[in-house]
């Protein structure tokens, strides 16, 4: 597995495509617009107009965009990643979406022959940067153990969560917690502050038993 085209080469994409880049692998890229990624087609990376060009004879596409809607519309939209890659490919979605797209990428891909995997990320620019992500893995598992050196070049903590949609929902829970945290945090800081976080629509006090997070 040599050839990887890479969709959504922004702030984490383009920390993921040089590490890619450094592990080895050709990188073929598509961004909407060429100019934000001037410095890593500098770099040697290839840049395509296109979805199509971008994904055609891949060994691998990976996907990181910014929304659900995006994530739709770069796999299902004419043309683009399930019409183009070739039959074979594994499809990594690395996007944080929800666990529902996941599943219909999946189902949908394997119906055309294609390895899907959902693949969520943390550790922010910062570890996209320094290769250390966290990357939380949903599929088949054999297809897990397959693109472990793509997911090596790119984080240090990989975890195979189970079935397709699994790595979604264990982002979901680990957005969760840290909402959770912070919250906690931002509730002692401001009562230490004599201020009030208890916002519950007619009434002034909270109901028995709930908690801020």
């Amino acid at each position: 597995m040599k050839k990887i085209g890479f969709i959504g080469v922004g702030i984490m994409g383009k920390s993921m495509v040089r590490n890619l880049k450094k592990a080895g692998f050709d990188l073929r890229i598509y961004a909407r617009t060429k100019a934000k990624v001037e410095d890593v087609i500098a770099e040697g990376v290839t840049f395509h107009e296109s979805i199509a060009d971008c994904v055609r004879d891949c060994d691998a596409v990976i996907t990181i965009v910014g929304f659900p809607q995006d994530v739709e519309e770069v796999y299902f939209d004419s043309g683009n990643i399930l019409d183009s890659a070739k039959e074979g490919a594994y499809l990594i979605d690395m996007t944080t979406t929800s666990p529902q797209i996941s599943k219909k990428i999946y189902e949908e891909g394997s119906k055309k022959g294609f390895h899907v995997l959902d693949a969520p990320v943390t550790g922010g620019d910062t570890g996209a940067k320094a290769g250390t992500l966290s990357i939380l893995v949903g599929g088949e598992k054999t297809d897990f153990e397959a693109c472990m050196p793509l997911f090596e070049a790119m984080g240090t903590n990989i975890n195979y969560q189970g079935e397709a949609g699994a790595g979604q929902h264990c982002k979901l829970a680990n957005q969760i917690m840290i909402a959770g945290a912070l919250s906690g945090v931002c509730e002692r800081v401001g009562s230490s502050h004599g201020a009030s976080f208890c916002f519950y629509r007619g009434s002034r006090k909270p109901p028995a038993g709930s908690v801020w997070s």
